[in-house]
């Protein structure tokens, strides 16, 4: 569920108009709309004596023909209203402006050569380039565009051999997790014939001549994008054979739902095993690559801590963990004597907390957070401080790592106005040079970036970070735009997002508040946000609004509110527990069915994160907050529109088909209910067609609902 992109822009937008237009006459009276007679059928489950119906239960079968005519129902509906906002077509040409510039991803080594992802500006997915060298010719690798007449098959990079001479290369097609690995020869960019079919989240960990993987058994025809993945198992395969021969190196069919995952260190030594039982808690387990028969062996007991091996110095293991360190430290275990009375701290655990540890060039770098901004340090391989890398500005820096023979290595800085630059970093004089600037199609000193604190309702001290034009009058009418994720132990971080300029040049405002159930503040921050202290994200992004509404910043009705996945289940869960607080809300591809998440393809992984309907315990306290079971009749709920795709295999379309037709069902006003249902699209759009599409009519119908008129011409 973890959803991460970067963003940056070039050249400068020149005139600029930034007077908000408020004609509240401009928007025309709400017609009531007619929605699709949604039958309902009888369908009633018994938790543990507490009758729960669930009417809409068919729409779970996303393959009847009944569902697919609900579906071409719902977006007709849904694409009459948008057709009539008169504005829609400017803003649309509006984001392609700002999205059509080339951007340069963090260029990547494999011995003498060097990859890098560029996208020349509108292309639907970004273009895999390589080059000998740092002075040498860039050449295209793969173009994922030119393998789909609509752009939606992605290519990512999946592991390169330790000889350098191949590259793994991971390919999905319409937005799935399915994804499927691939090789190419580096030299000649030539495909060889192996093709490594039905994987989820997984790489290509080289050993020797093949790679290990992770993989599912093929799914049942037709069952592909919903039907539970169970019995991962580790695979290796040799280059050349078919999968069918690739070797089956571990599973555990006493724990069908269990993430595993089998990595190789960089010496080719070790084997390292991560068992996971959700998106949350590991074990660890070794193995000597070397030694003929090995087995493996345990070096960190699961479930309740998260642990990451970072590198093998020697023979023993430098390891990330939050055992004993809720804002994580760095230890060094000798295998032999795993025990954690036996560890070595190497970095002591701080008040920041270790969000990402790395080695390169036989250095070690801890990147650290402070109050959601990013500190990173280089360190001994003992851990003594060498120095705090100096950053450009407040934000957000990524990249740290690479070979133990690098001599310099790269790192990408951003915030929400300074775009992404690439910068080149000697490992041993610790100076940092540009390497590639992105520049942006709008004027980000025109708007001031401010992190403010406010109060949750237990007395936590929450922070948000606001991002508006500078002189921003504080009248309680500058349309608003709150979003945030408050899950998993994923943080919110400040990056340049060019997808909010559209609100900040109509006068608005974009905020993004670090609540709960993320890693801002380390472990300790994202238990106070899962299972039993759900409510805690609820409440925290709820006195967010209720701080923006305070301070003047806006108002009711000209707040919207939108949050993706976990996201799409707080903003379902907050507009139904304080409608009067929103005008527009925005659920995407949200979890609202908290009662059946986990019976669908991965969804039992969150069983660590919520609980189980299972569970009696887990079940009281779930149905307290479920969106799906907290619509009430003869509410006014805000306009919303409900986003999703047909190709989301993480949070089945089902979770939005069964929120949609009870939210139309028992909308008591005329504010709009709409459903925007994607085609070949996934838990994120699968190109930036329709990622840009999806913007367009999302900030259109927001603006619309508020009565603001936009400033485009």
């Amino acid at each position: 569920m973890k959803d991460k992109k970067m963003f940056a822009f070039s050249l400068v937008l020149v005139s600029m108009v930034v007077i908000l237009v408020l004609a509240a006459c401009y928007r025309p009276a709400q017609e009531k709309i007619i929605y699709p007679q949604t039958k309902k059928v009888d369908v009633v489950d018994d938790y543990f004596g507490t009758k729960v119906p669930d009417p809409y239960r068919w729409l779970e079968d996303d393959n009847s023909e009944e569902t697919k005519k609900w579906v071409e129902e719902e977006n007709k509906i849904t694409f009459t209203y948008l057709d009539k906002i008169p504005y829609r077509q400017k803003i649309g040409q509006r984001l392609r402006d700002l999205y059509n510039y080339p951007r340069l991803g963090q260029p990547f080594r494999a011995g003498e050569y060097f990859f890098f992802y560029k996208n020349d500006g509108l292309q639907n997915q970004p273009v895999i380039y390589v080059q000998k060298g740092l002075e040498g010719q860039p050449e295209v690798f793969i173009d994922p565009n030119q393998l789909s007449p609509d752009g939606t098959i992605s290519i990512s990079l999946a592991g390169v051999s330790p000889d350098f001479r191949y590259m793994a290369i991971a390919r999905s097609e319409a937005g799935s997790d399915w994804s499927e690995l691939r090789v190419m020869e580096i030299a000649s960019k030539k495909e060889l014939p192996d093709q490594i079919r039905w994987l989820k989240f997984s790489a290509a960990s080289w050993y020797k001549d093949g790679f290990f993987y992770s993989g599912y058994e093929q799914p049942a025809a037709g069952e592909e994008l919903k039907a539970r993945n169970e019995n991962q198992k580790i695979f290796y395969h040799k280059l050349g054979d078919p999968q069918e021969k690739d070797a089956l190196i571990y599973e555990d069919k006493e724990h069908p739902l269990r993430y595993l995952t089998l990595g190789v260190t960089e010496d080719q030594k070790y084997g390292l095993l991560v068992i996971s039982a959700g998106t949350s808690g590991t074990e660890i387990w070794w193995k000597d690559l070397g030694q003929k028969n090995s087995t493996f062996k345990l070096l960190i007991p699961g479930f309740d801590y998260n642990s990451e091996v970072i590198d093998n110095l020697g023979d023993k293991f430098l390891v990330r963990t939050n055992i004993d360190a809720p804002n994580y430290r760095l230890v060094l275990i000798d295998p032999g004597q795993a025990a954690k009375e036996n560890w070595q701290v190497i970095v002591p655990e701080k008040s920041q907390v270790l969000t990402a540890a790395a080695t390169a060039g036989g250095y070690l770098f801890g990147t650290y957070l402070q109050d959601a901004q990013t500190k990173v340090y280089q360190f001994k391989p003992e851990g003594e401080l060498i120095r705090e890398i100096e950053l450009p500005a407040i934000g957000t820096a990524v990249g740290f790592g690479g070979w133990r023979d690098d001599k310099f290595i790269f790192y990408t800085f951003t915030s929400f106005n300074y775009p992404p630059a690439i910068y080149k970093y000697d490992l041993a004089s610790g100076k940092s040079e540009i390497f590639n600037r992105q520049e942006a199609r709008f004027n980000p000193e025109d708007y001031e970036v401010k992190q403010v604190f406010y109060t949750s309702q237990d007395g936590t001290r929450i922070p948000m970070f606001l991002v508006y034009r500078h002189g921003l009058v504080l009248n309680g009418k500058n349309p608003t735009f709150l979003t945030a994720y408050g899950g998993f132990n994923i943080s919110m971080l400040p990056i340049f997002n060019p997808s909010i300029v559209p609100v900040l040049e109509n006068g608005g405002i974009f905020a993004q508040p670090n609540i709960r159930g993320g890693g801002e503040y380390g472990e300790n921050w994202h238990r106070a946000g899962m299972l039993q202290n759900k409510q805690n994200v609820f409440d925290d992004f709820l006195a967010a609004a209720e701080y923006l509404i305070k301070e003047k910043y806006t108002s009711p009705k000209y707040l919207a509110i939108s949050g993706a996945s976990n996201g799409g289940l707080l903003v379902g869960a907050v507009m139904t527990q304080r409608p009067e607080l929103f005008g527009v809300a925005f659920p995407a591809v949200g979890v609202m069915d908290m009662l059946r998440f986990h019976k669908f393809t991965v969804g039992w992984g969150w069983m660590v994160e919520y609980g189980s309907s299972d569970n009696p315990e887990q079940f009281q306290y779930l149905l307290k907050y479920s969106p799906l079971h907290n619509i009430k009749e003869g509410v006014c709920y805000p306009a919303t529109m409900i986003t999703t795709a047909d190709h989301d295999d993480r949070v089945v379309p089902a979770h939005s088909f069964k929120f949609a037709a009870t939210l139309q069902e028992k909308q008591a006003c005329d504010n709009p209910v709409l459903i925007r249902i994607e085609t070949r699209s996934g838990h994120g759009s699968s190109n930036i067609t329709k990622a840009l599409d999806e913007l367009t009519d999302k900030y259109s119908f927001m603006f619309y609902v508020m009565g603001v008129k936009p400033i485009y011409k």
